[in-house]
């Protein structure tokens, strides 16, 4: 769908039955604590929006209902019996919501001053703006380069690696051009983190909202490959700040093989949906091909390394790409039926 068809549809509905200028949908997973803190910085940095905020929790029974109930009374607040997922959980509170704007935040995330108004009015100010994201920053303030992305191809996931792209963030493979900018400003790019990422309401409804497709992870490359099919743009705004704490490069757990398996399993669904069957074969094979190579080097290190915490680390990066090689040929059975 161009642009101007868009367009042309929008004039032609009858007017929307928002009564918010922003709805700020939050999944929760017992991460109560977080929660909190995300919601106390959306108050504190509102800048006068008029904006409402919708908590769904994903059966994690956290006592973030109680929380709220104390310390935010005014938040809705949506339980689900049973762990939806990111997307469906996301696609719920959608349904309680009656903004113009929709933000979907992490938990795990802390506005930083005008972040929320800036965000919002570059999508309302810009006519092909679909989705627009925020500079997300880790902990230590350092920038995290995962905020934006190329939409994902067998060479990019290859070298995926936090390394490459903290040494090298301007490489076009990586879709972090943007970051290049040397004055703030709104810059187009292929895919926003769905740790932060605005989109117009109406969009939302068109392109069907988040993929069923996808129980977590890629589900927010999906739903930006979608916006930009149907004629609009992505847009990275550097001047609008959101500390995000789950992205940590540095000091976090290692992942968990759930996390190592669903993230690899998530953008093989998305190069099988969007590029092909024949796409998304190739990006396992190669995947598999990577963890081969991993495993080799990482046991010849351990094998001259000496050091207990450089050899925990070699340990827990093994433990990860035995899981990705597992997958590969397909024995992590468990990723097909998500629970």
């Amino acid at each position: 769908m161009s642009l101007s068809s868009m367009q042309r549809m929008q004039q032609e509905s009858e007017a929307p039955a928002f009564t918010k200028e922003l709805s700020i949908i939050i999944v929760n997973w017992k991460s109560c604590d977080f929660l909190r803190q995300c919601i106390e910085s959306v108050y504190a940095n509102d800048q006068g929006l008029n904006f409402e905020v919708i908590v769904v929790d994903n059966a994690s029974h956290d006592g973030a209902k109680q929380m709220l109930a104390e310390k935010f009374p005014e938040v809705h607040y949506v339980q689900s019996d049973k762990n939806l997922g990111f997307a469906l959980a996301n696609n719920l509170g959608f349904e309680h919501s009656a903004g113009r704007n929709l933000l979907f935040l992490n938990p795990d995330t802390q506005v930083m001053g005008n972040a929320l108004a800036r965000m919002d009015s570059v999508l309302n100010s810009t006519p092909d703006a679909g989705i627009v994201g925020a500079r997300l920053l880790n902990a230590d303030s350092s920038l995290q380069t995962s905020c934006v992305q190329a939409f994902p191809s067998v060479w990019n996931q290859l070298l995926d690696a936090e390394t490459l792209r903290q040494r090298f963030p301007g490489a076009s493979i990586w879709g972090t051009q943007a970051f290049s900018e040397l004055l703030p400003g709104v810059s187009p790019v292929e895919a926003i983190s769905g740790a932060c990422l605005m989109i117009k309401r109406d969009l939302f409804k068109t392109v069907g909202g988040f993929s069923s497709d996808y129980f977590m992870y890629s589900e927010d490359i999906d739903l930006c490959f979608k916006a930009m099919k149907a004629g609009l743009k992505n847009y990275y705004i550097n001047d609008a700040v959101v500390m995000h704490y789950g992205g940590q490069s540095s000091g976090a757990k290692p992942e968990s093989n759930f996390a190592v398996v669903m993230t690899r399993e998530s953008v093989r669904r998305f190069f099988e949906i969007r590029r092909g069957r024949s796409q998304a074969i190739l990006y396992q094979v190669t995947m598999g091909f990577a963890a081969v190579c991993r495993i080799f080097l990482i046991g010849g290190v351990l094998l001259i390394t000496g050091g207990r915490y450089r050899r925990e680390a070699l340990g827990n990066a093994l433990k990860k790409w035995v899981s990705v090689l597992r997958w590969s040929i397909g024995l992590e059975t468990w990723v097909k039926k998500p629970t």
